[in-house]
């Protein structure tokens, strides 16, 4: 794990002599349009600090400040201000929504100080949010940090949007239900993800943390004292509710950032590249890690035709292998099962080898077979099992020559947990494996610093339909405006054995969704993930055409704009690879016709292709016509479908 430094303190005292300030202290965003306002202190009450965007109050004043162990706190205001800095440039993600991001904020570095503990605030204001976080100086004695004043408060009854996970043990798999602020109890546990659109109606709000490292994980409870917004609550270590967060005496305590986006639609919040941005930058050379689509045996069964489904085996994934190649995907990933005396539903079994494979599986033989066609095998692990014997694990998949690793089953987000993500990617990283992490707690942008952690879960996702009516259409639009934001989602999409709601039956192999073809495509354009998994078993995929847009689409994104649509309703939006536009489009239970004005295009003529919800859920219909810059693509959905277009300039 990288060290923290306290660069920017230099030439500065750590701690205030003098009094407090009696006027606020402001930091404004580069467009003016956010101030982040930090109240004049007092003697007797925490820290506050209070929002607004283009003159509406979106957060009220909301205390500041950490909880420790031994019951103290950073208790009454003494602050003043260390430094203000600026910055503008230019970020070039390996893989992910865009090509190029823009990393623009004013930034003030706030010390608070009083007869509590001192602490440090660093606040930087984005156009399109704000972030702020805590540091400690080092000290000669261990500190344990039992959890946060930080809250975050609102003005009015907002409507919100959340993940209430219950506890701090989760998978983080589950709908980001409606409810009022003012519903919100503490014993509610939200996840980041966190959606509120302010009683203006004039700004959506997102509440998240990012790069989270050597700190515990946050939640969002409803307001111990019961009035309308959230208190921050961090995951307690294991076997330890009094504490979250333990420092070693000699190193500082700085936690992750607790970001705030802030956008006039919702949907406008998907492009932002604010959390990401908030992380360390790669160290290395990345041109290794590949993005790409991958084939899978687990979501189907495995199913074929003609055969019952039945153990792992040698000739089962071989054919996946050859389905992957011939689809021109870049990988196969080999899932539970496969390591010697292995467990069943994510158990750990302590006989279980994961340096060798199942009598019968030749695990070299299949990576040389995927090798000839261009597919990379990738292994599905069990992390407790992987955190005993990682790099005798990792080494050996490299002499393999497995190209990467799907972990499972973590379900927690505690200090220790977090530890063990960092420990892992970094490990990882070093030998040229990608990371998929599955069980995993909420993205904090801590791909942007390891590239090779290329996707993960914390969702919902299509695996719920082989045993539950949980993936609705409505959810499935509801995560795009959530989970989404936060990084990539490996929600396993692909499904083609489309059925109505009302005719789904839960099967666990083959599996059916409840959702339309028309959908399933487009899933693969409104979903981001630079590992997209292809679920559905190869049978199905036989003689469809609109397959084609399946193996022809990108993972990996040069832009990325938010065309139309809301978290009840639907959602539009478009993605450019080079000079080609995918636009994806997907509804609710209700059917709708949804009119995109093409205004986002260069001027020109461009062919336009479409996929759009035929009169059944497993048709589509399919067409092509001329189009120009300025035009309105009319796209028609299906009640719980979808549609996908491609954009190209004319003639090429």
């Amino acid at each position: 794990m990288r060290l923290f430094t306290l660069a920017l303190l230099a030439g500065a005292s750590l701690w205030p002599a003098t009094g407090a300030l009696s006027a606020d202290i402001l930091l404004r965003s580069p467009d003016g349009s956010i101030v982040w306002t930090l109240e004049g202190g007092t003697r007797d009450r925490p820290a506050r600090y209070r929002i607004d965007r283009r003159g509406e109050a979106v957060i009220a004043p909301s205390p500041l400040g950490l909880e420790f162990t031994d019951g103290r706190r950073t208790g009454d205001m003494n602050e003043r201000i260390v430094s203000r800095r600026s910055e503008d440039r230019e970020i070039r993600p390996v893989a992910g929504k865009t090509s190029l991001a823009r990393d623009r904020f004013n930034e003030m570095v706030v010390s608070l100080g009083g007869t509590g503990t001192p602490y440090e605030l660093v606040v930087r204001a984005y156009d399109d949010g704000v972030a702020f976080r805590y540091r400690l100086a080092p000290g000669p004695a261990p500190v344990s940090l039992r959890d946060e004043q930080t809250g975050f408060y609102l003005p009015a009854d907002d409507q919100c949007w959340g993940l209430n996970v219950g506890r701090t043990t989760s998978s983080h798999e589950g709908e980001f239900d409606p409810f009022r602020a003012s519903q919100a109890r503490a014993t509610h546990l939200y996840d980041p993800g966190l959606l509120c659109r302010a009683a203006g109606g004039r700004t959506s709000l997102l509440f998240a943390e990012a790069d989270l490292d050597r700190y515990a994980g946050l939640y969002f409870r409803g307001r111990r004292d019961g009035g309308l917004g959230f208190d921050a609550s961090l995951s307690p270590l294991p076997g330890d509710p009094r504490t979250a967060v333990t420092v070693p005496a000699g190193q500082p305590l700085v936690s992750a950032w607790r970001v705030v986006l802030m956008a006039d639609r919702a949907g406008d919040l998907i492009a932002s590249d604010t959390l990401a941005n908030l992380n360390p930058a790669p160290d290395g050379d990345w041109r290794w890690v590949r993005p790409g689509k991958a084939a899978w045996d687990w979501w189907s069964g495995p199913y074929f035709p003609g055969q019952p489904t039945r153990p792992m085996n040698q000739a089962d994934l071989t054919r996946l292998v050859d389905f992957a190649g011939t689809s021109g995907f870049s990988y196969m990933l080999v899932d539970e099962g496969w390591a010697l005396r292995s467990g069943v539903g994510g158990s750990a079994p302590a006989d279980t080898d994961i340096t060798a494979t199942q009598p019968g599986l030749d695990l070299p033989a299949l990576v040389a077979h995927g090798a000839a066609r261009n597919v990379g095998i990738m292994l599905w692990l069990q992390w407790s099992q992987l955190d005993h014997r990682m790099d005798e694990a990792l080494d050996q998949y490299v002499r393999w020559g497995v190209k990467g690793i799907k972990v499972d089953f973590m379900d927690r987000n505690d200090q220790e947990m977090v530890a063990f993500y960092h420990r892992l990617i970094a490990a990882a990283a070093k030998r040229h494996l990608l990371v998929d992490l599955h069980g995993a707690y909420l993205p904090t942008g801590l791909f942007r610093t390891y590239p090779n952690f290329i996707t993960q879960e914390g969702v919902m996702g299509a695996e719920y339909n082989k045993w539950s009516t949980r993936v609705t259409a409505a959810h499935n639009v509801s995560l795009a405006y959530t989970r989404l934001v936060l990084g990539p989602m490996d929600y396993t999409p692909g499904g083609f054995r489309n059925r109505t709601p009302a005719e789904f039956r839960i099967t666990n192999s083959p599996p059916e969704v409840q959702t339309t073809r028309g959908q399933a495509l487009a899933m693969f354009v409104v979903y981001d993930s630079p590992l997209q998994m292809v679920a559905d078993s190869p049978d199905v995929y036989q003689g469809a055409p609109e397959f084609q847009f399946v193996k022809d689409v990108p993972t990996s994104w040069d832009e990325t704009r938010f065309l139309d649509g809301d978290i009840g309703s639907h959602v539009v939006l478009a993605r450019r690879k080079g000079d080609v536009w995918y636009v994806g489009a997907m509804t609710n239970g209700e059917g709708r016709t949804v009119s995109i004005p093409l205004s986002f295009l260069k001027a020109g003529s461009y062919t336009v292709s479409t996929w759009q919800d035929g009169a059944k859920p497993t048709a589509v219909v399919s067409g092509s016509r001329p189009m120009r810059a300025g035009d309105s693509l009319q796209l028609t959905l299906a009640p719980s479908g979808g549609a996908v277009a491609t954009i190209r300039p004319a003639g090429s």
